[in-house]
Order: structure tokens, then sequence, then C-alpha cells
């Protein structure tokens, strides 16, 4: 059979011609594809669909696995279907991981923050998300010496983002191979064609591997579990001909993984959990695709040209629609950057945070707190995807949130709430994990947020219906959770309470600055989503609103809390997040005095801890507030600043790596002890930069995030404006 692989890209190129938009889209984009010319440990590329993805090295495929892993980034295959749980012999529950904190009113509620109780462990790390297995290619090299990446020359590997494909190009004992591999934009297959005249001889084949899992004795970026094949099956279920079923069965998970061939070859096992396909001998080429599912496959799989085509057509219509910004004749030197991030952010966070769970911070490339969901995150997770015009994607995810509703009215109630309390840490059905996730509290008025977001880009009754209940509910677990000080004649926030700044202790922190900031601009939009429902006032929020504690000060700035007022006064205190900038930044500055925020903005800029525990998603905030203010420089000199949890690799991932400052360059194959990528961080880049380019209400200003000194060429479609 006759594979297009190297035609795609004239192919789009004939049958789309020049987007008709001032902006020629196609030309951004692939101007910005990624090109990789060497073995890069940090440049694997992924293709995916939102909740499955597949991540690749130099050989188009997953082959040099341990490398990748010690060196950089993982290479897996991930979805947000598939779910396991290790045996709960002693049938530990969330109450037996409780602790009793006291409120602020007197009352003591049990909370489940003991992690390091024997149930505490399990729960925390059960379900955890389960590796699907990987796919790479095995060469035998003439001398009988192992494959490794050293064996792969004269590489180039694209990542056409217009086509969403991968092109792979080398050589392999003077021998040339090209592989294409591409994701199904609607079904969770993979799809590699191969061209090489190795394929014939039997020397080069491809490798179908299934570990059991991860290990869990290491939370963030896990290496695959391969140490136990008779604590998990792989059997082979059906085979006719050009296809084989496969059954992955993990304790009480199972799985299906379909592969099905386009010429002559043979399938067969070489040992427990490892399966290689090998062309026909003379065939110059192998197309298969690889179908996974927690059920039996479809009995029609895709072919290879197919899914291709699926995803060409998928992905022009991605990039044609939404938003877009071009600086083209720009002369800042940090526009070509600037520009890039944008493109690259686009791709990750659509091919792995728009899933039927919402994505782990690692998204659907590697695991980190064992695939769990972390509610804070949902907003730098998804907020740009409406602030970008890809609405869509915003509401896949509180698909997922507008499901769970029951499940977080009842953790309200558990804790003498009304409304709706959600959970920081969840697996696919939305249950606590212990520690200190139960006391966080700068999650709870995110879907409020996410929804308003939704509301301004399409203001129409049924989309007020559809999420009137989450934001309803999700108010009134709000205005329960804080308790009127008669002393003071002021709604109080905690304790307990672990604020978004991460270093305080949760039994004593009362009255955050950005969390008091987020409950007071949430529960004035969630009194607005009564009135266009045609409903009251509720009498109590207005109260709240017009009574809640004012956002602490000491000497002129604004402090991270109230009972802890030490953020400038404590050099320990200036690490984490400077959380007290997001009251005018992520937020409109509900209660916000702007000199005083500008005097803390210049205190966190000069004295913050740049290198240590400053997360991806604080320069893209900062970067926000320095707009808000009128200080565009600012803004597009911390939004690119150069520090250890800021610096992005070829494919557009943004490791964190503040561990570093603390332990000093990795020794020579040894692997980060953070995280490999995380995708707040691009989640975040793009939402600042929506404010940068298209401003907020009430902004009359173009561009306001960027420099009006002659060096920016702007021009921009698609984008929203945030609150």
């Amino acid at each position: 059979m006759f594979f297009r692989f190297g035609l795609p890209v004239g192919l789009l190129a004939a049958a789309c011609g020049t987007a008709t938009a001032q902006i020629d889209r196609q030309a951004l984009v692939t101007r910005h594809n990624p090109v990789i010319r060497r073995v890069d440990y940090n440049g694997p590329l992924t293709v995916g669909n939102g909740g499955f993805a597949f991540t690749a090295d130099i050989t188009g495929l997953q082959t040099f696995g341990d490398e990748y892993y010690h060196g950089g980034i993982p290479l897996e295959t991930l979805a947000r279907w598939c779910w396991h749980s290790e045996p709960n012999p002693n049938s530990y529950r969330l109450e037996d991981a409780n602790q009793p904190f006291a409120h602020a009113d007197g009352r003591v509620v049990a909370y489940p923050v003991d992690v390091s109780s024997p149930a505490g462990d399990w729960l925390r790390k059960n379900p955890h998300l389960q590796a699907l297995g990987q796919i790479s290619l095995v060469f035998l090299k003439e001398d009988g010496s192992a494959f490794t990446s050293a064996d792969v020359q004269n590489p180039e590997q694209t990542l056409d983002l217009w086509a969403g494909l991968i092109r792979s190009r080398y050589t392999l004992d003077g021998v040339s191979v090209e592989v294409v591999t591409a994701c199904h934009p609607e079904k969770d297959v993979i799809a590699v064609g191969i061209v090489s005249d190795l394929l014939g001889t039997g020397r080069l084949r491809v490798r179908f591997s299934f570990p059991r899992g991860h290990d869990l004795s290491i939370k963030n970026t896990p290496p695959l579990d391969w140490s136990r094949p008779d604590a998990h099956r792989t059997a082979i279920v059906a085979q006719n001909g050009d296809r084989v079923d496969l059954q992955r069965t993990i304790e009480e998970t199972r799985y299906r993984v379909a592969v099905q061939w386009e010429e002559e070859g043979e399938f067969k096992e070489v040992r427990p959990h490892v399966f290689e396909l090998t062309a026909s001998p003379d065939e110059g080429q192998l197309g298969f695709v690889a179908a996974f599912a927690p059920e039996a496959p479809s009995a029609e799989l895709p072919e290879v040209e197919e899914t291709f085509d699926a995803n060409v057509e998928f992905w022009r219509d991605f990039w044609r629609s939404g938003g877009a910004v071009d600086f083209t004749g720009s002369h800042d030197r940090r526009a070509a950057q600037l520009e890039e991030r944008i493109v690259l952010s686009q791709y990750l966070t659509a091919v792995q945070s728009a899933g039927d769970v919402p994505p782990q911070e690692s998204g659907l490339t590697c695991n980190t707190w064992y695939g769990k969901h972390h509610t804070e995150m949902i907003g730098w997770h998804t907020a740009h995807f409406a602030l970008w015009g890809r609405d869509a994607l915003l509401a896949r995810n509180l698909a997922w949130y507008l499901a769970r509703l029951p499940v977080a009215e009842q953790i309200a109630r558990s804790r003498g709430l009304r409304g709706a309390r959600w959970p920081k840490m969840v697996g696919p059905e939305g249950r606590e994990s212990p520690g200190g996730n139960p006391l966080i509290a700068w999650n709870q008025p995110h879907p409020i947020y996410l929804c308003e977001l939704l509301y301004r880009n399409r203001p129409d009754a049924n989309l007020l219906l559809k999420f009137s209940d989450l934001v309803l509910q999700t108010a009134e677990g709000l205005a329960s959770m804080v308790i009127l000080d008669e002393k003071r004649g002021q709604y109080v926030l905690g304790p307990p309470l672990w604020i978004s700044q991460e270093i305080y202790d949760p039994a004593k922190s009362q009255n955050p600055g950005f969390e008091l900031a987020y409950w007071r601009w949430a529960l004035q939009v969630a009194q607005s989503w009564r009135e266009r429902l045609s409903m009251k006032r509720d009498e109590r929020w207005d109260d709240i609103i017009a009574r809640l504690a004012p956002l602490p000060v000491k000497d002129g700035k604004y402090v991270a809390l109230e009972s802890s007022p030490d953020t400038f006064a404590n050099v320990a205190s200036r690490h984490d997040h400077p959380s007290m900038l997001a009251a005018l930044g992520l937020l409109p500055g509900v209660g916000v005095d702007r000199n005083v925020m500008e005097d803390t903005l210049s205190a966190v800029l000069k004295t913050w801890d740049w290198e240590t525990k400053i997360w991806g998603w604080d320069y893209p905030m900062i970067a926000m507030t320095a707009t808000r203010l009128g200080h565009p420089e600012i803004a597009v000199d911390v939004l690119l600043r150069d520090g250890p949890n800021n610096r992005y690799t070829p494919n557009g991932h943004c490791p964190q790596r503040s561990d570093l400052a603390l332990t000093g360059p990795p020794k020579a194959g040894a692997r980060r002890n953070e995280i490999a990528v995380y995708l707040p961080a691009n989640g975040s880049f793009l939402a600042a930069v929506a404010l940068m380019v298209a401003g907020w209400d009430g902004c009359t200003e173009s561009y306001p995030g960027f420099p009006k000194d002659g060096k920016w060429a702007i021009r921009a479609e698609g984008l929203h404006p945030l609150p």
C-alpha cells in the first residue's frame, strides 16, 4: 500500500491555500513547528486528542524510554479513562485519615489530613492513573550489541502543528528510516507509518510492551514499573488476519488494545507482556494502528491514512478558529520567543487538557501526584480556552464538575456547610485525597469564574440553565465557609485554611488577601447569575459582600494573610506563590487599593525568592498584575523572565526545576527531582497573553500589556477580554 508520508503539507497548501483572515494562520503556526535534529531528552513530541496522548522520542515511537526518563521527559501513553486501585483489604475509608481542627466560631470539624497513616497513604495513592503501554522500534544490529539512541544518525524530526503529525527521518546503519505518527482526533487510536528497507530484512520491528503501571513510591514523575510480570496479565483474546486484540488485566483494572496492520506481517508474543510486529520479507513499508479502550475496541478500526486525514482536518480547523496573535514586524528581540510559546502552549493544552476527567498538572505526558486532578489548577488549566475562543474545551472540563456536584454537596454537608465544597486532589470519582488538600480554599470559586467566562462569550439562556446549579451551589458553599465575627462586625475566612501560598500553618491561617478578594468577586458574579435567572438577590450573600474582611495590609503593602502579616518582614515568607498580587491580575481588583498594589508589586519584584518554589504559573500571574497596573515592560519581562521554573523546552513544555537551587545540577545520568512537564504554566501563560492583548472590562487601551516603544507590531484575532 502507498503511504503519502511526505505529502500532507503540500496537500494542505493546495487544499487550504492562504488563510483569508488578516493573519496568515498557517504561516503563523508552521513557523513554530518544533524541529529536533539530535537526541534531546527534553524534546519528545506528543500527539493526542485532549483525553488521550502518545509521546514519542526521536524515532517517532517510544524506543528509548529509559534514556528519556532518566535524562528528561518520559515517553508514555496515557488516557484519562484508565485508572487503577491497589487492593484495599483493610477497607480504608476517608474518615480513617481524619484529624480535628478548630474553626473561628469554636466548632471542631474533622478533616482527612493524615497522609502518614496507612489509611491516608492508601487513599492518597488510589486510584492512580494507569500507564497504557509503550510502542517502540526494535533494531537488530549486525554486531549484536544493544540498540541505543547513539545509533540514530542524521535525525530530523518535525511536529507538523498544522497537520498534527510527527514526521521522523534518520538512518540506522546507513539505511534510511521514515516514520509518521498521529493520534485520531475522536478515537483513542495511534496511527504509524514506517518506510525503510530494514523492515523487509527483519532487522527493524515494532514492539508493544506493557508495564504493570508506575512505581508508586515516587510521587512526581514516577518510572514505569516493569518489575513484576506475574502481577498482571496481557493476553491475546482475538487474532484474525491483520488484527490482534489484547486484554490487559491489572487486578480489578481491565482495558483492551487492538493492533491492526496494513501489509503482510507477523504479530507474535516474544515474552510476557511484550509483542512484536514484523513486516514480511522484502517489504519496505509498514503501517499500523493501535486502539486503546476500556472495553473491546470497535469492530472496524480506522485505517492509517484515514487517521492521518482526520488529524489533518481537525488541526486545520483548530488553528483557523479561536484566537491568534501575530508579532510579524516586531523589533523587540522577545517577540519571536513569545509567539513561539503562544503557539506551542495552544497545541499542548489542546492535546492534553480536555478529557472526560480534568487534567493532572503534567497532562498526559507523565504522572504527577498519582495522576490526580488538582482542582485549584483548573483555572490555570482551562480559563484560556474561553479567552482564546475555544469554549468547547473548557465546557468539556466543566461537564465533569457538573456531574460531580453531588459529591461536592455531600462534602459540604459532612463539614457543616451548605451548598458545594469542592475537593482538592481527586481521581475520576471526585473523592478527596488525604493530606493538606481538604484545607485548601482558593479552588472553591473557580467554577464560578469559569462559568462566567463561558457566559460572557455566549450570553444565552441555555448556558445559564445548564450551569446555574454549579454556580449557585458553589456560591452557597462560599457563603457558608465564612464566619461572622461579632466583635469586629466582619465576616472572616478561616481557620482552618491552607492558603494559596502554601507555607503557613493551616490551623492558624485567617483572612488571606487573594482568597478574600476572590470570595467577594465570586459572590458578586453569583448574584448576577441569580438576576439573569430572574431570581432575587440573596440577602445573606449581599451582607457577606458588604462586610467581608478587607485585604490585609502591613507597612503599605498587601501581605499574604492577616493572621501572619510577615510577608515583607520575614525573608522566609517570600517564597512559593506571591498570590496577594492575583487580587489585581487574575481578578479585576474588587476591594484593591491600586497604590498599595503598586508598592506590593515593587516589593515582590525586588525581594521575592525567584529560585526556589516559585512555580510556572506565578510568572504569568505577576505579569497580569503588572499589566493591570499599567506596566507593560514589566509584564513582558516577568512573563519571559529566566528562572528554574520558567524555562521552556523545544517542544513547548515548562518543567519545574526549583529543586536545583537546593541540590545543585543533577549528576550525569540522574533525572531531575520535581515535575518533568507542567501544564498550568502553559495555561496561565495563555491567560496572561489574553489579558495583555485583549485587556479587560473597562480597558480602553489597545494591547495594554505591551510597551508603546515602536518595537512591537501586533495583530490579534478572536481573543476575549478578562473580567
